[in-house]
């Protein structure tokens, strides 16, 4: 319905909308097509945390590397800035990590909670490893430790009711500011 002059009252030109800001918050999560496009069968097939020191670090979303152990950013965040900690070895159970890698992954860990306290500003952090499948490991083949920072104002109803997480910032951002932000080793 419109009239002589163009569109009827009330009624909106939508090729006029785009970057203008209305009542909907829109949750943009491109990052998450890879993946609904590969399907489950890539991690079935290869070990993402093996593959990922042999790619560049910006492409791996690598953010610092030791001697034994990296640390990279999730690639489906729990939350912004969720790292992981894995060693370099294909070793899938923590009892089975080298003194070694233990002593890197835990102070690896501590590291990357500092810079996230410092970029980030979070209030906390849930720290865990899944050993094995049976106990929701989605890699379980490869050892990881999960770094994720929290704030006390992240808890909503999305991730309980629409099994929906809300996440500000894309990968890459993520990633080049904690990169940014790590330690030069010494």
């Amino acid at each position: 319905m419109t009239d002589a002059d163009g569109p009827a009252p009330g009624a909106i030109d939508a090729a006029h909308l785009v970057g203008v800001p209305d009542e909907f918050q829109r949750l943009w999560t491109p990052h998450r097509m890879a993946y609904i496009q590969a399907g489950p069968q890539p991690l079935e097939d290869a070990c993402p945390f093996c593959a990922a020191p042999e790619m560049a670090d910006e492409e791996s979303l690598i953010v610092a590397r030791g001697r034994t152990a990296y640390v990279l950013l999730n690639l489906f965040p729990y939350n912004s800035g969720h790292l992981l900690v894995c060693p370099y070895r294909h070793v899938p159970l923590y009892d089975e990590a080298t003194p070694e890698e233990v002593a890197e992954i835990g102070e690896l860990t501590q590291i990357g909670m500092r810079v996230l306290r410092q970029v980030s500003r979070c209030d906390g952090f849930n720290l865990g490893m899944n050993q094995g499948q049976l106990a929701g490991a989605g890699v379980a083949g490869h050892l990881h430790q999960h770094v994720v920072p929290r704030w006390s104002t992240d808890a909503n109803f999305f991730p309980i009711i629409a099994k929906t997480k809300a996440l500000p910032q894309l990968l890459g951002e993520v990633r080049d500011t904690i990169a940014d932000a790590w330690p030069a080793a010494s």
